[in-house]
């Protein structure tokens, strides 16, 4: 008994030190999948070439300079910088091209030997192509860029995209800011004029009520003002009357001693 047991133990540790599982096999076969093929890539990415250019002549898209330079070698990736979109409306309000220009550009070449010799090689040359074309007279400003990555440019594109976008939501804050203030304001406005129009209304009205009301108590005051004819007092009468002197009084009553 003790034996199976201990049988029975051994099979488990082997178990989780191999495991067994159709699901552990597959997840262990994709990453090792998966790290060859980073391997192969940062290979890869070893060997190629950045190219750098300054300007980009007028008319000039991805798809035309892809086909001017496929001709001396292999392309892997091009990114062209749009033109600034004030220098796009000054140009069309001028009767210029209409169409979409850029101002620089990056072109990716398989192999670092290769994107060497284009540098070198077209650098200070005339385009050329078909005469008909609007670039054939212009001339190549172009670098090969030693050391140079094609994610450093990626990485640098997404932290210009992340500071355009901060300074962007910054702006919108700033405007929402603004709009909230110059609303609020408008409010109290608002507010301040009806309270003002309702206190010309009731001064008016008050003022229409004394008007109306000043007649009527001027009528009052008449009506019960009445003057009627005053008789003398009867003292005023005794007072005018002939009083008799002292001596004819004492003389009739005699004295009082």
């Amino acid at each position: 008994m003790e034996q199976f047991e201990q049988e029975a133990d051994k099979a488990v540790l082997r178990e989780e030190e191999n495991p067994k599982s159709n699901d552990e096999r597959r997840e262990i076969r994709k990453k090792k999948r998966k790290k060859q093929q980073l391997l192969e890539e940062t290979a890869k990415a070893d060997k190629r070439g950045v190219c750098y250019l300054s300007r980009i002549p007028p008319h000039m898209d991805p798809l035309k300079l892809r086909q001017i330079l496929s001709h001396y070698g292999e392309i892997l990736r091009i990114y062209l910088t749009p033109e600034d979109p004030a220098a796009q409306v000054h140009r069309k309000r001028a009767g210029g091209f209409r169409g979409k220009e850029f101002s620089e550009g990056w072109v990716e070449f398989s192999r670092k030997s290769v994107a060497k010799r284009v540098a070198k090689m077209l650098n200070g040359e005339q385009i050329g192509g078909k005469k008909r074309s609007t670039f054939f007279y212009d001339l190549w400003n172009i670098k090969y860029l030693s050391k140079f990555k094609w994610e450093d440019l990626t990485g640098e594109i997404a932290y210009k995209n992340a500071s355009r976008e901060q300074k962007l939501a910054l702006e919108i804050s700033a405007a929402k800011k603004e709009r909230d203030f110059y609303l609020s304001k408008v409010e109290k406005s608002r507010a301040l004029t009806a309270i003002e129009e309702r206190m010309k209304k009731k001064q008016k009205v008050q003022q229409e009520l004394g008007a109306t009301a000043e007649p009527s108590q001027d009528k009052q005051v008449t009506k019960v003002i009445r003057q009627f004819p005053q008789t003398r007092p009867v003292d005023t009468v005794v007072q005018n009357k002939p009083r008799l002197s002292q001596h004819i009084l004492a003389g009739v009553f005699g004295s009082g001693s």
